[in-house]
């Protein structure tokens, strides 16, 4: 369990890290895109800590995963929402954990059907091992090494998060 405490100053930290990264004067341009479920909260977060002017955006990336039928999941489809023009600008896209990449590559595809950015930074609150496609994250708050058969989860009812155990895959 890593409570929400820790978890509140790696958003600290992320959010002084794209101040830095972008530099004086691109904040008020910076577009920023929440992937459901999970990345949306942590996107919310750092929208606020950095007062953007442009209004958050959100993706539903069910319709990109090329894995759901492998790793069992039902998606429940959600309302992508980018309320600002993505043509030109700098996004900073958003999630929760970053494993093994395929969530961002989904999350990139629906990015790029609603125009070509002309920079994404990958802000993550977690990375983890274990990608299976060449992305890491520009931006995250912390790396965690978890066996193949741990799972790590932002909790429900705060910004903590959740290690647990899963069953062995076969």
């Amino acid at each position: 369990m890593i409570d929400a405490a820790t978890v509140d100053k790696w958003l600290t930290r992320m959010s002084d890290e794209l101040r830095a990264d972008l530099g004086p004067g691109a904040i008020p341009e910076l577009g920023m895109v929440g992937i459901y479920t999970g990345g949306v909260r942590i996107a919310e977060q750092l929208h606020a800590r950095l007062q953007l002017q442009l209004p958050l955006g959100t993706l539903d990336i069910s319709f990109y995963r090329d894995d759901f039928s492998r790793i069992g999941l039902h998606p429940q489809v959600k309302t992508s929402s980018i309320p600002f023009d993505v043509e030109g600008r700098t996004i900073a896209l958003v999630d929760d954990v970053l494993y093994s990449g395929r969530t961002t590559r989904a999350a990139l595809n629906t990015l790029f059907d609603y125009g070509r950015p002309a920079r994404v930074i990958l802000c993550v609150l977690v990375e983890r091992e274990g990608h299976e496609l060449p992305i890491r994250a520009d931006i995250k708050g912390q790396t965690l090494a978890l066996s193949v058969d741990q799972r790590v989860k932002l909790n429900a009812d705060d910004l903590g998060l959740t290690i647990r155990e899963t069953e062995p895959r076969v």
